[in-house]
């Protein structure tokens, strides 16, 4: 057996990365400084977007988005059963109701045939947004569902976990980068150490809106703002001077509920650190990519492949093979551990309790049946993925 292990993703570590994070630990701030700042315009600058707030993951960076959308109780948003947990989550935090919509099987992604047709079967004013997710690092045409989501009045979030960096062709023949806010209302990323910029865990939110990014800041730290023109208490009410004309220097003030969802100073060092290398990675991730559909072109043992697509960040490299569960275990027991994306969301116990049943989404819940993703990550070496491949190859004699 092979003793080195293998797993589907993992972070690159760097020394340029410890002596941003060292340097950072030694510094006057460890929370609410300059690094945090830094990191959020040097990633907005990256997407392409005007506003970035960097929060502690990316279950927080989408709970904040449905805040500052003001979801509430009752209102139907869709999203992709295809997709981690968290995308349909963040609706039920607010006391939304998630609504899925098929996926499309040639992409993964989210179906806007399937979402036309529940919007079009729908009275007017029945769904309040839509969340559509970038998945696998392959890019939503965000031009379309735009355009839906136009007619009928609602907000589009972007997941874009999976895709900094990746990005889809529009109607003008111009590359629109996942998250630059052109056509999504907002969108939001995920550091976490599988993702393309590793962070230990964090989170980022990217937008155009200047009021959503007023919001999204005072969201972020408990609902409290700093700035005077928006205090709604008098200068001598905060000094406790009865004829005080001005506000003292300590003063804040909690208008709505918030939360702590801010991200260290030493994360968001590791983060910019992490930034100055995801070109380099995604060429990489490209090249492995293209290596595995090469390698598994025209096997009969092939469902489906995701292909090698323009603009695709490849955060997973997805295989729909015969006989998955054989793979996944001959794999495992060679050290190789390939990993499964994702579970319908909408087959959940808890989503089911909603009413939610097999059969609702046959093409998800086909692609499920199927789905494997292959080790993939920059610093996944020739040697290892061939062994990957002849792996597999030996399991399908």
């Amino acid at each position: 057996m092979n003793k080195k292990v293998i797993p589907y993703g993992r972070q690159n570590i760097t020394a340029d990365d410890i002596k941003a994070v060292s340097d950072t630990l030694q510094s006057d701030f460890l929370t609410q400084g300059p690094a945090i700042k830094e990191f959020e315009n040097n990633f907005a600058e990256y997407i392409g977007a005007k506003y970035a707030v960097a929060v502690s993951n990316g279950t927080a960076a989408l709970h904040l988005c449905a805040l500052a959308l003001n979801v509430k109780e009752g209102q139907k948003v869709i999203t992709s059963p295809i997709t981690f947990a968290a995308s349909a989550n963040c609706i039920r935090y607010c006391g939304g109701e998630v609504i899925f919509a098929d996926i499309d099987p040639e992409t993964y992604l989210l179906d806007i045939k399937s979402v036309r047709k529940l919007l079009e079967s729908s009275p007017a004013g029945t769904y309040h947004g839509i969340i559509p997710v970038d998945f696998a690092g392959r890019a939503v045409d965000l031009q379309a569902f735009r355009k839906l989501a136009d007619e009928y009045g609602l907000w589009i979030i972007e997941d874009a976990c999976h895709a900094p960096g990746g990005f889809f062709t529009d109607s003008n023949k111009k590359n629109q980068s996942c998250g630059n806010g052109t056509f999504a209302d907002l969108a939001i990323f995920s550091f976490h150490p599988v993702k393309h910029i590793a962070c230990g865990e964090g989170g980022m939110i990217t937008t155009n809106d200047e009021s959503l990014y007023k919001r999204l800041l005072t969201l972020r730290t408990h609902g409290i703002t700093r700035e005077e023109k928006l205090f709604e208490n008098t200068p001598a009410f905060a000094s406790g001077e009865d004829k005080a004309d001005s506000f003292p220097a300590w003063y804040m003030e909690m208008q709505e509920l918030g939360f702590n969802y801010r991200l260290t100073d030493f994360q968001a060092a590791l983060g910019s650190s992490q930034l100055k290398r995801a070109d380099a990675g995604l060429v990489r991730r490209r090249e492995i990519a293209a290596t595995y559909q090469k390698a598994f072109q025209g096997k009969d043992f092939i469902v489906s492949q995701s292909g090698v697509v323009e603009g695709h960040a490849y955060h997973l490299y997805i295989l729909e093979v015969k006989n998955r569960l054989g793979l996944y275990n001959h794999l495992r027991a060679n050290n190789i551990f390939a990993q499964i994306h994702y579970i319908p969301c909408h087959l959940m116990p808890y989503y089911k309790k909603f009413g939610w049943k097999e059969g609702d989404m046959p093409q998800a819940e086909a692609y499920y049946k199927n789905c494997i993703s292959l080790p993939i990550y920059p610093t996944l070496t020739e040697e290892d993925q061939t062994f990957v491949i002849n792996k597999i190859m030996e399991f399908y004699g």
